[in-house]
């Protein structure tokens, strides 16, 4: 994948995540909150990588 898909993926992962985890704590659902939780590392992980990508260029 490229810097902007890990991008776009990883904006959107963190956004169902931050919704996710608002649900569950309305709801008191403690496990959906967790994986809005873990949704959300994974999207800030992507972000970052993306970010990496763009810093190197073509040499990934």
């Amino acid at each position: 994948m490229g810097e902007f898909t890990n991008k776009a993926k990883g904006v959107t992962n963190d956004a169902i995540g931050h919704a996710k985890e608002a649900i569950g704590k309305a709801t008191d659902n403690r496990k959906l909150a967790a994986e809005g939780l873990a949704q959300q590392a994974k999207g800030e992980l992507q972000k970052a990588v993306g970010s990496v990508k763009g810093a190197l260029g073509d040499k990934v």
